[in-house]
């Protein structure tokens, strides 16, 4: 036996005035005991020994239903001195040394028995999680090996936006409220978050808070009768009820300054609550609004107290207002909220704050250092640290693991230096680059912890502005589809998210065997290796291509949009896509400035040549894996459907290689007057248009396309093909016809910050 397996059978679980403890004598004695009782083949009856806790509860459910899905009878035996009768052995803390710290734990096996110790209630959660999903894909409960998880991060989060208040006003958004009113769809998605080893869920919306009380002192500012709102509470209840029972924290997160739309037209105050128009260049700064805000803080607070915090954002609508004066307002109403209710909560400030008087993102160092000495001081109610909140390259997550930007642009290091001892980092991965196509890329999720694996970092945020996962909206209905929620036909993305944040020394075989569980033995392997390759693609574009405000790339669809006026969406045609900026200015040269260098790249960098050679050796792998499947995989919808997505993501991969190759014949050929290179550019593109015809065949298959966008029109990429096919006369104008002007962007909604 390990030293360290010596230790954890040291200790054993009892009960003293109803509170689990661990006490240390030597369990030689019982060792010998489990020893005699338990035995190393099935049993017919696997007796578990745990203490009673909601979280074990639920746990303890999964790892029961696993052992009966194998034959075996499950059953709970009283911890203490019942435990010499266990089979398994459930401990939530080890001792100073073996102990795994907080969400962690530790399996190991003992005389015939297993022992599953965490570092805390949730950590020990965790283990019999792990247990089961292991007996569950196929290893016997006495057969599995003895590992220790620590977890890289303590804060690991969902950003869920709610479609009531929704930043947006869009039925792509809207549609999801029947679904987002159902306990059994937030039962499922906590189920799956506990799964995944998320253990936050953070909930979005311009002013939730008229959802979930009547306010006191302002009861005009209620839309809902007494039944309704009895109806409301019901469901936020439920959440957080469930979300507590499954080890995860639940925060509110607002925008500013909003009321509701009643409050609104009683007062005459903010009357863009009323259409919940979500950018203004002047504030509403009276002070029945902050009366408002600060009470109905401290009511939701009191109303709910499974509610874990709240979070919030100095902006949209706080246009007109410097940076000290939005401090000053959040002083007035939020923190002065919290420090007025009966309980203590965790808070999520997020930063960095517009630097200007305007509601956008702009970045200072002076005022990154402001706001965190407003952070630093801090006391009443709030629990420490608080999470300071950052978006990692913009609304782009999906480029680069490295940091190149965040809302506004560079940061400073004044969070970080000198070390804060009051707060922590967390980072916002935002996906609004990636909603019909499915991706599943664990080596860029190591990537990024690794980067982030810092003492000032506590974790991240997971999730989308754009896109809510609740009603599927998007799988068109057949056999393939054996799933109700949007956020199960995404589950690939979920499991490498929330995994690797826990613990990024997960093995691939693990994210191997869930694909094997759900389409075969033998596939998860090639299965695997076809979505690390074909998800590459949208990475590389994204890193190439650069991203800033959520509709200024949508990665999948090779395109812009906006949200105001027309709504147009525009696609990058082969102008703009020869002269945009890089994001990852470490990797990647952009077309312009290649050839413009003559055709060379710098040390390390990837020149849009080899880029598109990497994305072609990527794709031809890619697809040798999925006819592997295919040759092996019993017939199953379910799996095509899985497959055309990898496949969907292969064409996308050889349209933007063939974009590139013709990018550079043509900047190359308008350089030189070289007939023979707009020649080259030319074909490249008619190569490129048979790509994307095939990437708008894969993505309809399964799809019903075109779907609600935030952009006026549905997207389908069929509906881009005549922008594609007009990037061809582009390429044929003659050489000296055409002389060269400012990317087109797509414009910014005034004052757009998320």
């Amino acid at each position: 036996m390990t030293n360290e397996s010596h230790q954890l059978d040291q200790r054993l679980s009892s009960r003293s005035g109803g509170v689990f403890q661990l006490v240390s004598r030597p369990l030689k004695f019982l060792g010998m005991a489990l020893f005699c009782c338990a035995t190393a083949s099935p049993a017919a009856e696997v007796r578990i020994a745990a203490p009673g806790s909601p979280m074990l509860g639920f746990a303890l459910g999964k790892l029961e239903s696993a052992l009966q899905q194998r034959g075996d009878a499950a059953k709970r035996v009283a911890p203490g001195a019942a435990a010499a009768r266990a089979h398994i052995v459930v401990l939530t803390a080890g001792g100073a040394e073996e102990n795994p710290g907080p969400d962690g734990f530790r399996l190991a096996r003992r005389n015939g028995r297993l022992l599953i110790a965490g570092g805390d209630e949730r950590g020990a959660m965790y283990g019999v999680l792990d247990v089961a999903e292991q007996i569950r894909l196929g290893t016997p409960w006495n057969r599995i090996q003895d590992r220790t998880v620590k977890a890289a991060f303590g804060f690991r989060a969902i950003k869920f936006n709610l479609p009531w208040a929704a930043y947006r006003t869009s039925p792509v958004l809207e549609q999801h409220d029947a679904t987002c009113r159902d306990l059994k769809f937030w039962e499922a998605f906590l189920d799956m978050m506990a799964a995944n080893r998320f253990n936050v869920l953070t909930l979005w919306s311009l002013h939730p808070f008229h959802y979930m009380v009547r306010p006191k002192s302002f009861p005009e500012a209620s839309p809902f009768t007494e039944a309704e709102l009895a109806g409301w509470r019901t469901l936020w209840r439920g959440i957080f009820a469930l979300a507590k029972e499954r080890g995860i924290e639940t925060y509110l997160l607002n925008w500013n300054i909003f009321v509701s739309p009643e409050f609104a037209r009683a007062h005459n105050v903010a009357r863009w609550s009323e259409t919940w128009r979500h950018i203004g260049p002047v504030a509403e700064t009276s002070e029945i609004v902050v009366r408002y805000t600060r009470e109905v803080v401290t009511q939701v607070l009191d109303e709910y107290p499974d509610l874990t915090g709240l979070g919030i954002t100095l902006g949209e609508q706080m246009g007109g207002m410097t940076p000290d004066q939005r401090r000053d307002w959040l002083d007035r109403t939020f923190f002065a909220g919290i420090a007025n209710a009966k309980r203590p909560v965790k808070f999520i400030y997020r930063a960095p704050l517009s630097a200007d008087l305007k509601s956008g993102g702009t970045t200072s160092e002076d005022n990154d250092r402001r706001t965190r000495a407003q952070i630093e001081r801090l006391t009443g109610n709030i629990t420490l640290p608080v999470y300071v909140e950052f978006k990692h390259n913009w609304s782009h997550a999906h480029s680069s693991p490295d940091l190149f930007m965040v809302h506004g642009g560079k940061l400073s290091d004044a969070y970080w230096n000198p070390p804060p001892v009051r707060h922590q980092v967390v980072w916002t991965m935002r996906n609004e680059d990636m909603f019909i196509l499915r991706w599943g890329q664990p080596g860029f999720v190591r990537a990024f912890v690794q980067n982030q694996r810092k003492d000032y970092v506590g974790g991240a945020i997971v999730g989308s502005e754009c896109y809510i996962p609740a009603l599927d909206y998007i799988t068109a209905p057949g056999p393939h589809k054996n799933w109700r929620f949007a956020f199960e036909r995404q589950w690939l993305f979920y499991a490498v998210w929330g995994r690797l944040l826990h613990d990024p020394a997960a093995p691939d075989r693990v994210f191997a065997s869930l694909l094997e569980e759900r389409f075969g033995a033998g596939l998860g392997d090639d299965l695997l290796q076809a979505w690390k390759l074909a998800s590459q693609a949208p990475l590389h574009f994204a890193s190439f291509h650069r991203g800033t405000w959520d509709g200024s790339l949508y990665t999948e669809g090779f395109s812009s949009w906006i949200d105001r006026d027309d709504g147009a969406r525009t696609f990058f045609d082969i102008d703009s896509f020869i002269r945009h900026p890089v994001l990852d200015t470490k990797r990647y040269i952009n077309i312009a400035d290649f050839v413009e260098a003559g055709g060379v790249a710098g040390p390390g960098i990837l020149s849009p040549l080899a880029l598109a050679a990497q994305l072609d050796r990527d794709g031809a792998e890619a697809s040798r894996r999925v006819a592997a499947v295919r040759a092996r995989a019993a017939a199953s919808p379910t799996l095509e459907c899985e497959l055309t997505d990898i496949e969907a993501w292969i064409a996308y991969g050889n349209y933007f290689a063939e974009k590139l190759r013709a990018g550079v014949a043509l900047a190359t050929a308008r350089a030189k007057n070289d007939a023979q290179q707009q020649a080259a550019a030319t074909a490249a593109l008619e190569k490129a248009l048979a790509h994307w015809k095939r990437l708008a065949e894969l993505g309809g298959k399964f799809n019903r396309l075109p779907v609600l966008s935030n952009a006026r029109e549905p997207f389908s990429w069929a509906s881009l093909t005549p922008a594609v096919e007009k990037d061809i006369e582009m390429s044929r104008k003659p050489l000296g016809e055409r002389t060269s002007g400012p990317v087109p962007r797509p414009a910014l909604p005034q004052g757009a910050r998320d």
